[in-house]
């Protein structure tokens, strides 16, 4: 039995992950943190009520005192805590021609300072209470590198990538492990509200991005749940300081799929 806290975790792919481990058994509490107190409230009394004890705290994780207070209120109900899953993030458009620093130093607030106090406060609780646990970060393809128009987010995930494999490295002699996962382009509620509103894309964004894509769809917040269920579990073992990407594309490889099956390619003599 294990206490998880997931920050973002009343909506897409942060709800997901705790569905997915209440709907699994074996978790004595989780602890949702985010924004929305409605939303929260409301999937904490039915993860409860279907018999994962769950409590919600209201959250900016754009706030410096958010990670303490977010652990307390852990540590307060369920007396200890073994796994985290940094889920927050914000995924707002800018270039180096775009941006400002009032957005630069909030995108780093949320996607980097918030995951690393939050991986330090539920660290100390975890050894306080003689706990070993796992903590999986939630980065994002982008961090290799990214998009011109995603500047300041992939800054932020690159960010990331490097503190999952200090912290791993810092922390794996008191029994904690710290890996990543990195979707690519995922069908989230976030998305869908950032391609209207940021990009201009028409309602049907989504069945023109399905249709371009290798495999016929974006990446879906069940299959990286998965991923990150396994990786918080005893089933993923010794598994530590790794950054595993969920996408249809190979890094470094190019633009997917050249060539297909029956397509042949021409070769200089």
């Amino acid at each position: 039995m294990s206490v998880t806290i997931i920050n973002g975790g009343t909506q897409g792919l942060g709800e997901q992950v705790a569905r997915t481990l209440a709907e699994r058994g074996g978790s004595s509490g989780l602890v949702l943190a985010g924004r929305s107190a409605e939303r929260g409230i409301s999937l904490a009394a039915e993860l409860t009520a279907d018999g994962t004890p769950t409590i919600f705290v209201e959250a900016d994780m754009g706030d410096a005192a958010a990670p303490e207070r977010i652990v307390d209120a852990c540590d307060e109900q369920f007396g200890t805590v073994n796994g985290l899953v940094n889920v927050a993030a914000l995924t707002t458009r800018s270039t180096i021609w775009s941006d400002t620093h009032d957005h630069f130093d909030r995108m780093m607030a949320i996607n980097v300072k918030a995951p690393y106090f939050m991986i330090q406060s539920a660290t100390r609780l975890m050894q306080r209470t003689g706990a070993t646990g796992s903590i999986v970060n939630v980065g994002s393809t982008s961090g290799h590198g990214g998009q011109p128009r995603l500047a300041a987010y992939s800054i932020s995930k690159g960010a990331l990538s490097v503190m999952t494999r200090n912290l791993a490295y810092s922390l794996m002699q008191e029994g904690i492990r710290v890996n990543q996962v990195n979707p690519g382009w995922m069908d989230t509620e976030s998305e869908h509200r950032v391609q209207l509103t940021e990009e201009n894309a028409p309602d049907n964004w989504l069945q023109a991005a399905e249709a371009g894509r290798p495999m016929g769809r974006l990446v879906k917040p069940w299959e990286v749940a998965n991923m990150i269920v396994f990786l918080l579990s005893a089933e993923s073992g010794m598994t530590t300081g790794n950054s595993i990407d969920i996408d249809q594309s190979i890094s470094g490889a190019g633009d997917p799929p050249i060539p297909r099956a029956n397509e042949r390619l021409d070769v200089a003599d």
